[in-house]
């Protein structure tokens, strides 16, 4: 009962911890703090830059018009083409169009995302429950601090922190066989970043690892697993939802510069031109790939199998990105990642390491706030 206790516990502090430490980076532009002694950071800009960072404001966009291309040219200054903004699926602008009945529009995409970080740190507690993780609130610290982008993506407009609650509880309900539920948040991911449905890719090719390397697996309990299908079903029904909004059933895969996938993998290091590179600075994407290869691979001899299998799939997608960030591409399987490295985290020299990273993460975090923005020329479009 007292482990029980403190489990709770354990779990309604790292949560007041997300939501504090996200306040804390709003904080000096809320104060338009000129100039942070030792650093220099100017944060006078105020609240607009976290509001304008990628791709906040675009979210908005569409949670105000739906993709009504008329909509978006006669009410925004947005440089963008208008066939780009279903790029953006539409789970996320959802949310914030409920919050924005009550609040500005600029604030209801914040406190969106705010909300979708307390349920993925709500979810990531529920999946170490799941896999039989002792003191749970120790990775949880780590979850909020680990890793530095994902620190930002919780403090601006961002659908990652849904996305990735969503993946944690279909994963979580696909191991206890619960097919319904995993469908249905599998299906959820799926409206809310296109890479959802390598949460189906993954679940398919662990039934099939388990008919090969099983002699006897019984059919039935596979066919079983029919629910899982509303994760393309959800794919399909985005498609048509973008027909009677556009008028173009394959307006995802016509949105421009949109897709960063090429042929072969570790493309983004070959001098091909991409423009979404741009520099050879990018030897900390080798380090990336490690940490997170290597953590997959414990997660297999852990026998998680579910999670070894999607977070496989997912990381070697990841190969095939020919983009500059990465660390954002990867983030949903990190808390995956995290469980596979659990001892390495709960040693002495981890815990001490990370006390003194506290602050360049939070240096990081400001001086990726300050410089990852669009330029918004009328704000009251957004209020």
């Amino acid at each position: 009962m007292r482990s029980i206790v403190k489990g709770y516990s354990s779990r309604w502090m790292v949560v007041v911890l997300t939501i504090v430490s996200t306040l804390l980076l709003w904080l000096p532009f809320w104060l338009r703090i000129e100039s942070l002694p030792g650093w220099g950071f100017d944060f006078s800009s105020g609240m607009e830059t976290v509001f304008a960072n990628f791709d906040g404001t675009n979210y908005l966009i569409i949670a105000r018009s739906w993709y009504d291309g008329e909509y978006i040219r006669n009410n925004f200054s947005n440089p963008l083409p208008l066939e780009y903004y279903p790029a953006h699926l539409p789970l996320y602008p959802a949310i914030v169009s409920v919050f924005d009945l009550v609040m500005p529009g600029t604030w209801a995409m914040l406190v969106a995302t705010l909300l979708g970080s307390v349920l993925a740190t709500l979810a990531f507690f529920k999946l170490m429950k799941s896999v039989g993780i002792k003191n749970m609130g120790w990775l949880g610290v780590v979850f909020l601090l680990l890793p530095a982008r994902w620190v930002v993506v919780k403090a601006v407009g961002s659908p990652e922190p849904w996305f990735i609650a969503f993946i944690l509880m279909s994963l979580v309900y696909f191991r206890e066989k619960k097919y319904w539920l995993a469908g249905l948040f599998g299906a959820l991911a799926q409206l809310t970043k296109s890479p959802g449905i390598l949460l189906f890719v993954g679940y398919g090719l662990y039934f099939l690892i388990e008919m090969w390397t099983r002699k006897k697996v019984e059919m039935r309990k596979i066919l079983s697993a029919y629910p899982l299908l509303l994760m393309p079903l959800a794919a399909l029904g985005l498609f048509y939802f973008y027909y009677l909004q556009t008028g173009d059933f394959w307006a995802y895969f016509n949105s421009g510069d949109n897709f960063h996938l090429f042929l072969p993998p570790f493309s983004i290091f070959a001098p091909k031109g991409q423009v979404w590179t741009g520099e050879f600075w990018l030897e900390e994407i080798i380090f990336i790939w490690l940490i997170y290869g290597l953590g997959v691979m414990k997660l297999w001899k852990k026998n998680l199998k579910e999670l070894a299998v999607f977070s496989g799939v997912f990381f070697v997608s990841t190969l095939l990105v020919a983009h500059r960030d990465i660390a954002r591409y990867i983030l949903p399987i990190f808390p995956l990642v995290l469980i596979g490295w659990e001892e390495e985290m709960r040693k002495k020299e981890f815990k001490v390491i990370l006390l003194l990273l506290v602050i360049p993460i939070l240096l990081y975090s400001w001086n990726f706030m300050l410089n990852n923005t669009m330029a918004i020329d009328n704000w009251g479009q957004y209020l």
